[in-house]
């Protein structure tokens, strides 16, 4: 995946992230983070559904 469509995800899931904070970082720096927030949003959906 690409820097941009890291960015992207991130910015459809987190929507108060920028993209021109988010452009500084390095591509394993928001790999890592997005997968954090996808973990999180998921666990919220669990707790949603139960």
């Amino acid at each position: 995946m690409s820097k941009r469509e890291i960015i992207d995800f991130i910015c459809q899931i987190n929507k108060s992230a920028k993209p021109e904070f988010l452009a500084h970082f390095s591509v394993s720096d928001l790999s890592k983070y997005l997968d954090n927030l996808m973990e999180a949003d998921t666990r919220e959906l669990q707790l949603v559904e139960a």
